[in-house]
C-alpha cells in the first residue's frame, strides 16, 4: 500500500485530518496494513478482499469490548471507502501506545502471566447475549479442523518432525467439549496483538474478532505468551480444570501448526512464534 497514496485518501474523505502527518508502521499482521495519523488515530487497510458491512461488524465488537477490562483497546473512529490506489472500504481506531509483545517478549514475567489472565476473564464476563458459536475459525468442534490439520501435516515435513505431532492431534482432536457454555472471547491473543511496558500488559489490540466461542480458546494466549512458571500462574488464576486448559493446548497447536509453514517465506516472525508455540506445547 503506497503512503501517497494513504495520504490522499486520508485527506480526500477526512478532510479534518489533512494536516496530520501519515507514517507506516511496521507490523508482523497478516491482515491489515497499519498507517499512523497524527498521534491519536490508525487507519487499517485490509489486505484481503473485504466488504464494509464486515468492517462495521469488527467496529461493533470493539465497541462491545471498550472499556470492559481495565486494559486499553482500540475504539472505532471512522470507515473509509475505496478511491484512487486502494479498491477497498478501510477503518480507522484510536492509537493504543505500548510495545508489541513479539518485540518486549513478557514471557517469563507472572505479572504479564496474572494480567493476560484477568484480561481473558474480564472478557468472559461479557454477556454473549444469547449468541452462540457462528461456526467460522477456532471455537468450536476440534475435529472440524482435521482437513486443515493434515494439510498443515503434509507441508511441515521440512520445517518439523510431523510423526510425534500427527499423533498429538489425534489426542487432542478427541477432547470432549464438555459442558461449557460459549463465553465471549478476543478469539486471537497472539504476540502480535498484545502490547506490553516494563512486562507488563498495557493493551491487547485486533479485537474485531471478539464473540462467543468455547471458552477454551483464548487460553491459546498461554501457550504463544508465556514460559512454563508464568503458564500455571495464569492457570491458578482462571482456575482451569484439566479438559479446559488441554482444550486450550488443542487450539494453540491447530493455531500454531498452521501458521508455520504458511508463514516461513512471507512473515519470518509469525513462523518464529508458531515453533515456539509448537515446542511450548510438546515440552515438559
Amino acid at each position: 500500500m503506497p503512503l501517497p497514496a494513504v495520504r490522499d485518501l486520508v485527506s480526500s474523505q477526512f478532510p479534518q485530518w489533512s494536516g496530520m502527518p501519515v507514517t507506516r508502521l511496521r507490523s508482523q499482521g497478516t491482515v491489515n496494513a497499519i498507517f499512523r495519523i497524527g498521534d491519536c488515530l490508525t487507519a487499517r487497510f485490509p489486505l484481503q478482499p473485504t466488504t464494509a458491512g464486515r468492517l462495521e461488524k469488527e467496529a461493533d465488537a470493539a465497541r462491545e469490548l471498550l472499556g470492559r477490562t481495565r486494559f486499553a483497546t482500540p475504539a472505532p473512529v471512522a470507515i473509509g471507502a475505496p478511491g484512487p490506489g486502494y479498491p477497498l472500504p478501510w477503518s480507522v481506531q484510536t492509537w493504543v501506545p505500548g510495545e508489541v509483545a513479539t518485540s518486549a517478549d513478557p514471557g517469563r514475567s507472572t505479572f504479564f502471566a496474572r494480567d493476560l489472565a484477568e484480561f481473558i476473564q474480564a472478557v468472559r464476563t461479557i454477556d454473549t447475549r444469547g449468541r452462540r458459536f457462528g461456526g467460522g475459525g477456532r471455537g468450536g468442534h476440534l475435529p472440524d479442523h482435521d482437513e486443515w490439520l493434515e494439510t498443515c501435516f503434509q507441508r511441515s515435513h521440512d520445517l518439523l518432525d510431523v510423526h510425534p505431532l500427527r499423533r498429538l492431534w489425534q489426542k487432542l482432536r478427541e477432547l470432549p467439549r464438555g459442558d461449557y457454555p460459549d463465553t465471549m472471547t478476543h478469539g486471537d491473543l497472539i504476540p502480535g496483538n498484545v502490547l506490553v511496558a516494563a512486562g507488563r500488559l498495557t493493551g491487547v489490540l485486533d479485537v474485531g474478532g471478539l464473540g462467543p466461542a468455547d471458552r477454551a480458546l483464548d487460553l491459546v494466549g498461554a501457550w504463544h505468551l508465556l514460559e512454563t512458571g508464568p503458564r500455571r500462574e495464569l492457570r491458578d488464576y482462571l482456575d482451569c480444570d484439566d479438559l479446559e486448559w488441554e482444550r486450550g493446548r488443542a487450539w494453540a497447536f491447530q493455531q500454531a501448526m498452521g501458521a508455520g509453514w504458511y508463514y516461513r517465506h512471507t512473515n519470518p516472525v509469525m513462523c518464529r512464534m508458531a515453533l515456539r508455540t509448537l515446542a511450548r506445547i510438546t515440552g515438559p
